[in-house]
């Protein structure tokens, strides 16, 4: 994009979020710079309702075939992973491992890896057992397709600003070549992720969904501060997949209580 184009240009945003968040092909970007994905940001959580849409359509056919609610989950799970190329959930792993280093250094080694250690499997075995049990307690397979598309918009909508309030810990990483998002780029994408997390879940759910959330990133971001400095790509995939959790057991949990 020249500097004479418009600043706001929502098509070519959002083609720059999809090609850098999912395989989607997007076809052609031109003149893609690396300042272009803090620009698209604000697009996270609309590609979010795209891989949520999608993943949860599958879920819902899947239902229709009067395949069991787990099955389900677990097919639906498995596309929006291949959707995505397994993005965050390859971060959640890396960032597990990096519990078990002693300093700085290693945790940054063993990130850069590209093999999986004990502490990444574990992670996301269970990473994929929490959310696919959720989504088999959600009654009906429109509400569980409705509690994908607010998980993966909200997971998607915090990641802009964690990655404009916290710099990030390395200065040849992923997250550094990509910049820090404006603050209306943040509150905008936060703001679309917030609004889709109310209008696909009941207002408890929703609530629940933050209460449960709101420690996870707490912890996740106390400990690559403490730990690394500041955040990498690999703490924003982490983050996205602990929120995703907590909205699917917002959503499980007043499914569960509903009368």
């Amino acid at each position: 994009m020249s500097d004479t184009a418009p600043r706001f240009a929502p098509i070519r945003d959002f083609r720059v979020a999809v090609s850098f968040l999912t395989r989607i092909p997007t076809g052609w970007i031109e003149n893609m710079r690396a300042g272009d994905l803090t620009r698209a940001a604000w697009a996270f959580p609309v590609v979010g309702l795209l891989v949520g849409g999608i993943s949860g359509g599958v879920l819902y056919l899947a239902a229709g075939q009067s395949l069991p609610p787990l099955l389900c989950a677990l097919i639906a799970l498995s596309l929006q992973a291949l959707i995505t190329g397994a993005l965050h959930e390859d971060g959640l792993a890396d960032v597990a491992d990096g519990f078990g280093a002693r300093d700085r250094s290693q945790i940054f080694e063993i990130m850069r890896d590209s093999r999986i250690g004990s502490y990444g499997v574990l992670a996301l075995v269970f990473s994929i057992a929490i959310r696919s049990a959720a989504l088999a307690s959600v009654p009906g397979p429109g509400m569980a397709w409705a509690a994908m598309l607010a998980a993966a918009a909200a997971s998607r909508g915090v990641l802009p600003l964690v990655m404009m309030m916290i710099a990030p810990a390395r200065t040849d990483g992923l997250s550094h070549g990509a910049g820090r998002p404006s603050m209306p780029v943040a509150c905008i994408a936060l703001g679309i992720g917030f609004i889709t997390l109310f209008v696909c879940l009941p207002v408890q759910a929703a609530f629940a969904a933050i209460i449960i959330g709101a420690p996870l990133i707490a912890l996740v971001l106390l400990w690559a501060l403490r730990r690394l400095g500041g955040q990498t790509g690999d703490v924003l995939g982490a983050l996205q997949q602990m929120i995703e959790i907590a909205v699917l057991i917002g959503a499980a949990g007043w499914s569960l209580s509903y009368p």
